[in-house]
């Protein structure tokens, strides 16, 4: 036996499909060839995925009977090894002169390449499936929010900072900002109610100017805003309250909600 045949016996040795007599090559085999007990361990780790593969059912109470009544209705092979009636012979006067050759059998796929295929089969179905799983957690990761990806680019800086300020009706913000990033992001819970025409808008305050920094719409719990532009070392982050979209001037018409120093 080569090591091909033996791989092939490996897979029906998983799937308990073996022969009394394949079984017995298998044994033998394994015990003279133990550097092929990889195909071993295979195949059994594949058998094992595809367990767990595969919910608990409880199947319905038909399903035995019809099972069982398909089993009596279905012509079963002799087993293996066993003796065949001979023929009964043809007499010979009734026998043809010139006897044609008998036709060659058609031959057929060996039953242990078919069981190493239906194996690598049910593992590719398992694979599928948990790649279907991990697209969805794939395409939820890829289309996270600009903030939420800007946030842990920051928190990974090894010159992440960030600093917190209490907002007047009880709630807090927090700003995080790193240099070596050059992004900024505000992290607010609480924040006041405001009129359904009005935005809050994000600003840069530097140097005793206003820099706008885009306009964010209030979450349920917790609100993350990545500000728009660049920070610059010692900005002030304010937020105003707004027109619907942001200040038509570009300059804070309000006093600010909150700010927060970053120097």
């Amino acid at each position: 036996m080569d090591e091909k045949e033996f791989a092939e016996l490996a897979a029906g040795a998983a799937l308990h499909a073996l022969s009394p007599a394949d079984r017995e090559a298998f044994d033998t085999a394994r015990r003279e060839h133990p550097e092929w007990g990889h195909w071993v361990d295979e195949d059994a780790a594949t058998t094992a995925a595809l367990a767990e593969a595969v919910p608990p059912a409880i199947p319905s109470p038909d399903v035995r009977s019809a099972l069982l009544s398909r089993i009596a209705s279905t012509p079963q092979l002799p087993a293996t090894g066993a003796a065949v009636a001979p023929e009964e012979p043809v007499p010979a006067a009734a026998a043809p002169q010139e006897p044609a050759p008998p036709a060659a059998a058609p031959r057929t796929p060996s039953p242990r390449r078919w069981t190493r295929r239906i194996l690598a089969l049910a593992a590719s179905v398992v694979l599928l499936v948990a790649l279907g799983l991990g697209a969805a957690m794939i395409s939820s990761y890829l289309n996270r929010p600009a903030a939420v990806v800007a946030l842990q680019q920051i928190e990974d800086a090894p010159d992440a900072r960030s600093a917190t300020a209490d907002l007047a009706d009880g709630g807090t913000a927090t700003a995080h900002w790193s240099e070596s990033v050059g992004k900024a992001v505000l992290v607010s819970d609480g924040l006041p109610a405001i009129a359904d025409d009005e935005s809050f808008e994000l600003w840069f305050v530097r140097d005793g100017a206003a820099v706008a920094a885009g306009t964010f719409e209030p979450a349920a719990g917790t609100t993350a805003a990545l500000m728009e532009g660049a920070m610059q070392p010692g900005d002030t982050i304010a937020v105003t309250v707004e027109p619907q979209g942001g200040s038509p001037t570009g300059q804070p018409s309000s006093e600010p909600i909150v700010t927060i120093p970053t120097a």
